[in-house]
């Protein structure tokens, strides 16, 4: 059925399939605990890989890595992460049609049994301002056979001419395919620069603030050379984001895209002129400019397949009509005393 995400995901694998690709993804879902679907009240005080935040939620955690695993989900880490009330479980990386229907579950288990213990938790982007918000950073790789299509041991990365041509192709066509894996109204309150999300077009090996950043390599780990993209978060479709990511990467195969040179500072802290003398762009600032990028792309045309295509715009066009008529808590705040 052409209107089915996951079949758009499996016509895309199979174009991969052709190129002699498998495709490889492991994502980091971020999302929050809070007391209750209402509000965004904060069950502690924990940051990043602190072991022993005293709240009720570790538990809770450590409860659903075990419902993953015994339906057969392989979970790799589980953490607290930056933010108070915030938690990743990372799974295993897999091929990318199993890893989405894995995600759909994760984010079931996860509600579910938070559910069960009285608590509410979300994968809404940016639930609360001022604090990071919850992303999805997927690392992908593509594999001939049992053999990593990303690596070189010559190369300075260790990047293969496959590798780079990917990565040129997901810096490329990053602003057009960005409101498939950032879908929502609140996916570009998250996009802002000083949270560890990404905002620039940019490749890096360490640098956390370029879009896309490769993991440093390891002797003997060829098979995990990988990209992570930064930009998704985990409230999107990932039958959809998936597709697009993986369009993209190989459109910069077919095409032999050029690489540019890695961004070594920090691009938080550059100046707009640094930047633009730099060449690094920037994602689009919110939902309706992204959508305007998308309904021009011939790539996500061609990857959605039009009547999906056609249906992601008139929804999400929608979704923007409706927020930018609301009264927000912040206009209130800032303009009723004043005007």
């Amino acid at each position: 059925f052409e209107g089915d995400p996951r079949y758009v995901l499996k016509r895309n694998l199979e174009r991969a399939k052709k190129m002699g690709f498998t495709y490889y993804v492991g994502p980091e879902l971020e999302y929050f605990y809070f007391n209750n679907p209402h509000n965004t009240i904060l069950l502690d005080r924990g940051t990043y890989f602190d072991l022993t935040p005293l709240d009720i939620a570790q538990s809770v955690r450590n409860e659903t890595v075990s419902a993953l695993e015994e339906l057969g989900i392989v979970v790799e880490y589980s953490h607290h992460e930056v933010s108070s009330s915030q938690h990743e479980i990372d799974l295993r990386y897999t091929d990318a049609l199993t890893m989405a229907d894995n995600v759909m579950t994760y984010r079931l288990v996860v509600k579910e049994i938070a559910q069960q213990k009285g608590l509410h938790a979300t994968f809404m982007p940016k639930p609360i301002y001022g604090i990071n918000g919850s992303g999805m950073h997927t690392h992908q790789s593509l594999f001939k056979k049992d053999k990593n299509a990303f690596f070189d041991p010559n190369d300075k990365y260790h990047l293969s001419k496959i590798a780079k041509y990917f990565i040129a192709g997901l810096l490329k066509h990053a602003p057009e395919i960005t409101s498939v894996t950032n879908q929502w109204v609140n996916s570009y309150k998250r996009l802002v620069p000083g949270y560890e999300a990404p905002v620039y077009i940019c490749w890096a090996q360490m640098n956390r603030s370029a879009l896309i950043r490769v993991p440093m390599y390891k002797p003997g780990r060829e098979k995990s050379m990988r990209i992570e993209y930064r930009a998704p978060d985990p409230a999107c479709n990932p039958y959809l984001a998936f597709s697009v990511m993986l369009s993209a990467g190989l459109e910069g195969i077919e095409k032999k895209y050029e690489l540019p040179p890695p961004a070594k500072d920090n691009i938080y802290e550059m100046t707009e002129e640094e930047r633009k003398k730099a060449k690094i762009a920037s994602l689009p600032e919110d939902l309706y400019e992204a959508i305007k990028l998308t309904e021009k792309s011939e790539l996500v045309k061609k990857t959605l397949g039009e009547r999906i295509f056609d249906f992601f715009i008139r929804n999400k066009k929608l979704e923007w009509n409706e927020y930018k008529a609301q009264v927000t808590q912040y206009e209130i705040e800032k303009y009723l005393p004043i005007l």
